[in-house]
């Protein structure tokens, strides 16, 4: 909320990031404020290295990857019943990468230049203006009022140029993707007892989403040829209503229970949908140390997630629920058990399992970026489940502090005109997840930390074989040209690299007059990890031992961070 009493902050600068926090009255004991902002800029600092390594390549590769975000709150106390805050956050992040290469065209003689651009960013806007208000000791509300915008966008830039004709052809594409609401909410904490808390209340959310604006440019170098167009530039508006109550009280010493129900409406396309959703989850204390939990909710949500199946940029979409597709809802079940160990050790042990209904998926042959008249004529409607155990053992006393922790899960979709109906692995199916965390306390002036995570690669679909497809006319320009045919195996039959890596930091600490200092030293990815950030299909160009010139398809790993 920021100190109404006196100024104080911090700010660290380091090799890859700076950032700050500032916090203080603007007028002592009634108004106060905090503002914090971060940066990262790997990418400038990466970019003479690159350039060294290009050096004596006629394949050249630059890009990189940054990210900022600010956070700003002004608090204001009217009075001991009355407060208000405003408060805002901006971010963004962005991939882009340039790739540029020369050969001699296959062996003509003439010098050709490749140029690839690429670009990847999303970014949040988010406001808030905040009056909380204490109606009685035991009753107080806070009605807020928010904007906020969500943008997607990428990008991808071709050339091939001849040097020596000084002919070119263009191919670009852009895509963008965003969400806008504005909201007011109004909610109620109603506490009747000390072990008895009520929470109810009431939203409305004007949102306008902009599913999807497809940009295509081509320039094969004739008139003919040159298209410059853009599909799908139409919004849609939506209204939605939300009321719930809550209850979370204490029965005897031994069990708490919270129950609850969520009623929403969303209007959309002059259709409504109404959704009622209970949930319940209830802890039993069995014994010193030892308790188990269990509950149970139903969720709808009024906004759909589509991933592409395909090799390729990380490309997911958010996309409203529409008259055709209607809001996708899960049932969820979970049962778990904690228990305190010897030597300041909690072990937790859950089990959960979760079915879901009108997920949509591309269909077969339709991605990210490719034609139609909206993304509702590429996609299909099915289900899908989730299961698994989570494990954690962690300790929060003493000096070596930290926690080891482990989830098994399955993630599974079917849908009748998929895959042939057969099951098949969400793009997230993550059968296993890891972190370890430790952190060890030498002294007050000196600690070290270890952290280590690995989780199995997204699922994606990979052809098995290509067949060559002819010119129908034979003559290419004039007639109807078709790609290579692909055979598939089945939808989203290939696994990614797995994703690991080493963080090691160690932290000097020293109690100044003024305040207190660190020295920070740190490795990120610490044994080098290529991990992936994207898979995408390339070709491997060389001269064989007869001397020709072979190009073969090869699939290509794009990665960001190495040892930093």
């Amino acid at each position: 909320d920021g100190n109404m009493k006196k100024y104080q902050g911090s700010f660290s600068m380091g090799l890859i990031a700076s950032k700050f926090y500032l916090e203080g009255p603007i007028k002592k004991d009634q108004t106060s404020f905090i503002l914090s902002a971060r940066r990262t800029y790997a990418d400038l600092l990466a970019r003479p290295f690159i350039a060294a390594s290009n050096a004596n390549r006629d394949d050249k590769f630059s890009g990189g990857y940054y990210f900022y975000d600010v956070n700003a709150k002004v608090n204001h106390k009217f009075s001991d019943r009355s407060r208000l805050f405003l408060s805002a956050y901006l971010g963004n992040d962005e991939a882009y990468g340039k790739d540029k290469s020369t050969d001699n065209a296959g062996g003509s003689g003439d010098k050709v230049r490749y140029t690839d651009k690429f670009g990847l960013g999303w970014g949040n806007v988010i406001s808030a203006l905040r009056w909380n208000y204490l109606l009685t000791n035991r009753l107080f509300s806070n009605t807020t009022l928010t904007y906020s915008r969500y943008v997607f966008d990428v990008h991808d830039e071709a050339e091939t140029k001849n040097l020596s004709t000084k002919e070119s052809n263009l191919d670009f594409f852009r895509y963008f993707s965003g969400i806008e609401d504005i909201s007011a909410r109004l909610d109620f904490d109603y506490y009747p007892a000390a072990a008895h808390s009520v929470k109810f209340g009431t939203s409305y959310t004007h949102h306008n989403f902009k599913p999807g604006v497809t940009r295509l440019k081509f320039d094969f170098g004739d008139e003919s040829s040159k298209i410059d167009t853009t599909i799908g530039n139409e919004t849609i508006d939506a209204n939605e209503w939300v009321a719930y109550a809550e209850d979370n009280i204490k029965i005897g010493s031994r069990i708490m229970l919270n129950a609850g129900v969520h009623f929403a409406a969303f209007n959309v396309q002059d259709t409504t949908y109404a959704s009622l959703q209970p949930r319940l989850s209830v802890r039993v204390l069995a014994g010193d140390g030892l308790s188990f939990k269990a509950s149970y909710s139903r969720m709808a949500q009024f906004v759909h997630l589509l991933t592409t199946s395909a090799i390729s940029l990380p490309t997911d979409l958010w996309l409203p629920v529409t008259r055709k597709f209607e809001p996708p809802l899960s049932d969820q079940f979970a049962v778990g058990v904690s228990a305190r160990l010897p030597k300041g050790l909690d072990l937790t042990v859950e089990g959960f399992y979760k079915t879901m209904e009108n997920l949509i998926e591309y269909k077969e042959g339709a991605s990210f970026g490719s034609s139609g008249s909206g993304w509702e004529s590429k996609v299909e409607k099915g289900r899908g489940w989730s299961y698994g155990g989570e494990f954690l053992l962690e300790k929060n006393t003493g000096k070596t502090t930290g926690w080891i922790g482990y989830t098994l899960s399955w993630t599974n979709r079917q849908f009748e005109n998929l895959n042939f109906g057969r099951v098949f692995p969400a793009k997230y199916d993550r059968r296993h997840d890891i972190s370890i965390v430790v952190t060890h306390q030498f002294s007050k002036q000196f600690d070290v930390g270890l952290t280590w995570v690995y989780g199995t690669g997204n699922a994606a679909t990979l052809g098995v074989m290509e067949y060559p497809s002819p010119n129908i006319t034979g003559i290419f320009g004039n007639g109807y040209y078709y790609g290579p045919l692909t055979e598939y195996e089945g939808r989203n039959n290939y696994r990614t690299p797995a994703y690991h890596r080493l963080d090691l930091g160690l932290n000097f600490n020293k109690v100044l007059r003024r305040g207190t200092r660190t020295w920070n030293i740190s490795v990120y990815n610490a044994y080098n990890r290529k991990n992936p950030f994207f898979v995408a299909w390339g070709n491997d160009d060389y001269i064989n031992e007869s001397g020709d010139y072979v190009s073969k398809p090869a699939l290509k790993q794009y990665s960001l961070f190495p040892v930093i």
